[in-house]
């Protein structure tokens, strides 16, 4: 097992210096994977929404703690999906289900299937824990999602449909995981989406971004480092969904992201967080994902879009979402 040499935590960040941390995150644009903020309370569904066809199990944590999963399962149904959650994942539940009412595609051909847990953890297989933190185990979730989520749902008949393959979908630092492990295990996926997802990790400033992002989510502060390694490791690239799109020729993708701008679900108590947060994360989201579009199209790769007036908030991912389902993106 190949361990990562992680930098050592840096001095003196006490209560001043992760309030310029959180300021700098506020106020950079380029600052990308924050995960989660404003908006949340404009979903339509909240935990016990939908109880059609609700399991929930466990699966091996390839050397993590087992990991719940919560799933709707219908008879008939011609697709199940694989929902990913963002930077500020819990433990108790996903996000989509606290949030949304996607889980309500049960009742109308898609199943829906979501881990939970891995904050921060960019549902990847690190390196080694993060050291500033004190993580007492590596994550490993390209593992569990390919190696025992997968068999597991494949043992309790979701993988169905004509392609007898799966989907999978995230939001935000959950989008662009969802398009590398779909684009890397194409036996398991058909169909992969990004969600305000941050699909150009290669580029200039993304790293520092990210470095600075992942020091201001709890348990905080995590070192980037003990992840994919330096800046100059090759682990970031081949995280990068950049560099896997010639891997996904043949799959169906989904690529959606707001501009920014307030919308519909932008509510007068958010103000503050949609704008210095929420309007900053996605306005680089959607220029990530514009960059991608542009180099699926040089590489003649088709990639199903949707854009729209919005910050980085669930009601818009919720309705990304169904934006996919009703054309079709899950046949």
């Amino acid at each position: 097992m190949r361990e990562a040499v992680c930098a050592p935590k840096p001095a003196g960040r006490g209560r001043w210096g992760n309030r310029f941390v959180a300021a700098a995150i506020a106020m950079m644009t380029v600052i990308g994977l924050a995960g989660v903020v404003g908006g949340a309370g404009q979903a339509n569904a909240r935990i016990g929404g939908t109880q059609y066809g609700k399991q929930e199990f466990w699966v091996n944590g390839c050397g993590m703690p087992s990991v719940k999963v919560r799933a709707w399962k219908r008879p008939g149904n011609y697709k199940t999906v694989i929902m990913l959650d963002g930077m500020r994942a819990q433990y108790d539940y996903s996000g989509w289900e606290i949030n949304t009412n996607i889980q309500e595609m049960v009742r109308s051909g898609v199943n829906v299937v979501e881990p939970i847990g891995g904050p921060a953890s960019f549902y990847s297989d690190w390196d080694a824990p993060s050291n500033f933190n004190g993580q007492k185990f590596r994550y490993r979730w390209t593992c569990v999602i390919n190696r025992t989520l997968v068999p597991a749902l494949d043992r309790k008949g979701f993988r169905v449909g004509k392609s007898k393959k799966y989907a999978i979908l995230g939001l935000s630092s959950g989008g662009n995981a969802a398009l590398v492990i779909g684009a890397q295990n194409r036996a398991a996926f058909d169909r992969a989406g990004s969600l305000s997802g941050y699909n150009f990790l290669s580029a200039p400033g993304m790293r520092t971004a990210l470095r600075l992002a992942m020091l201001d989510v709890d348990p905080k502060p995590w070192n980037i480092d003990c992840m994919w390694g330096p800046p100059w490791s090759l682990r970031w690239f081949d995280n990068d969904p950049m560099w896997n799109i010639n891997r996904m020729r043949g799959m169906k993708i989904f690529v959606g992201s707001g501009n920014g701008l307030f919308g519909k679900y932008n509510a007068l108590p958010n103000v503050f967080d949609d704008l210095f947060k929420g309007s900053t994360l996605e306005l680089l989201a959607f220029t990530q994902s514009k960059a991608f579009e542009a180099a699926a199209f040089v590489s003649g790769l088709p990639v199903m879009t949707y854009y729209a007036n919005g910050t980085h908030a669930w009601g818009y991912w919720q309705d990304m979402v169904w934006n996919a389902k009703n054309r079709g993106f899950f046949r």
